[in-house]
């Protein structure tokens, strides 16, 4: 079925870091959505061609929607997107797809939310819902990047602790320098030494742990295996498990 195009303009433009940002798009007639779900996110190029690509989408469903965006060089749309003025024009799917949702999650007493990257996306639309705080005892976000100027969302993170001190951690981790308070290495290894546990102060276990995985793929196939070791495995519609993973690219 050929895409239905919603026409949207940035209205704001939030730079993390050279080549990281955050575009709030102002769109009317996308359907009602979970969070999680991902859309087609496209703008004009030189040509007049429309590229596009599909983009999880970092808040609820809403008039303004947020996408958050790490340029690559070489690429088609990143480089265009990173360009973009507030008030241009960008086009958006009006039905979003893809099953990395709390719906599709199963119930435990401890959320693990384990990303790399933009990866952090889907977890930041969750956060911004009611479901999340009302089914899980506690929350914990890993949010895996080289360096500290890319942890993004780092305030909003923060507040949560303060607003839900027995119920959200937030565990920022860089693999490519040491900066006091922060983790340091890949999310795989820091659950493999005991270091990321141990810092939350509980075990990710199957008797009591979901998990929640999004970003690089080598994450997730490491972080799979990992917890496929202590007995945890995909979880499925008709062989319920323990880990909860879509793959973006």
């Amino acid at each position: 079925m050929a895409i239905q195009w919603c026409q949207g303009r940035v209205q704001h433009k939030q730079i993390w870091t050279e080549g990281l940002f955050t575009l709030h798009v102002e769109v009317d007639g996308v359907k009602p959505f979970e969070a999680g779900q991902f859309v087609q996110l496209g703008v004009h190029g030189t040509d007049k061609e429309l590229i596009y690509r599909p983009y999880s989408i970092a808040s609820p469903h809403g008039r303004v929607l947020e996408f958050y965006i790490v340029r690559v060089d070489g690429g088609q749309l990143t480089p265009l997107l990173d360009k973009i003025e507030i008030g241009e024009p960008v086009v958006v799917s009006d039905r979003a797809a893809g099953s990395f949702t709390l719906k599709k999650t199963p119930g435990a007493e401890t959320l693990w939310l384990l990303a790399t990257g933009t990866g952090l996306a889907p977890y930041v639309a969750m956060l911004r819902t009611e479901e999340p705080w009302q089914r899980f005892k506690k929350i914990v976000v890993v949010h895996g990047v080289r360096f500290s100027p890319d942890l993004s969302y780092q305030q909003e993170f923060e507040r949560y602790a303060t607003e839900y001190p027995d119920q959200f951690l937030y565990l920022p981790t860089l693999t490519r320098e040491s900066v006091n308070g922060r983790l340091s290495g890949r999310i795989s290894t820091l659950i493999e030494n005991g270091l990321l546990e141990s810092t939350a102060g509980f075990e990710i276990r199957s008797e009591d742990s979901v998990v929640m995985l999004c970003g690089n793929p080598a994450m997730l196939d490491q972080v799979e295996m990992i917890l496929g070791e202590r007995g945890m495995k995909k979880h499925r519609a008709k062989a319920p498990g323990h880990i909860v993973l879509e793959r973006y690219w």
